[in-house]
């Protein structure tokens, strides 16, 4: 028994002539620690800003490579649109003509036929026919104005003729409308400067 408790005496001092080593050496250990977590901290913080970068940057190009299939054909579309319009004056100059004739009425037949086809496999690749009615309000996201007609009983911005049909591939305008469009009687033209007359 004596043993023991002197081997206890002797193990109570070496714990307390450790203890305040122990302490010291702990206090530059959790300056340590805490200067380890701010470093992970900044390092996750740094990790998740680049992850995060980086889904970005997959889904601009996802989306770039999905607007450049959609839109692919928009140069060669917009190309063949005068072949449209000159499918189109084709048959109506020939309906004014005399469609009694046999091989009249067959080549006004092989023409409908081919705009019908073009008008198909315009809209099999996404591009629309921007047909306006005579009487429809004027949009400028669809229409182009050529010109102003004066109306007394038409407001101002309502298409009063149609020169020429536009078209849209998706939801991009490749070609607007060209139009001719109302204006009130009296009014000046928009590009005409306003003058004030008071002297």
């Amino acid at each position: 028994m004596q043993k023991s408790d002197a081997v206890k005496k002797n193990e109570n001092a070496a714990e307390n002539e450790e203890t305040p080593n122990n302490i010291s050496e702990l206090k530059p250990e959790m300056g340590d620690t805490q200067k380890l977590q701010g470093e992970i901290s900044a390092l996750k913080d740094q990790l998740l800003r680049q992850m995060a970068e980086s889904e970005n940057a997959r889904k601009r190009l996802e989306k770039d490579k999905e607007d450049g299939m959609k839109y692919a054909a928009a140069n060669f579309a917009r190309d063949l649109l005068n072949v449209s319009d000159n499918l189109r004056r084709t048959l109506d100059a020939a309906q004014k003509e005399d469609a009694a004739n046999p091989a009249i009425k067959n080549m006004i037949t092989g023409v409908e036929l081919t705009e019908k086809e073009l008008l198909s496999a315009f809209e099999k690749h996404g591009v629309k026919k921007i047909d306006p009615k005579i009487g429809e309000t004027f949009d400028y996201n669809k229409h182009q104005a050529m010109f102003e007609v004066e109306s007394a009983d038409k407001p101002a911005g309502i298409i009063m003729q149609v020169l020429q049909a536009g078209y849209m591939i998706h939801d991009r305008l490749l070609r607007p409308a060209l139009v001719g469009v109302s204006k009130s009687a009296g009014t000046p033209p928009a590009d005409m400067p306003k003058v004030d007359v008071q002297a």
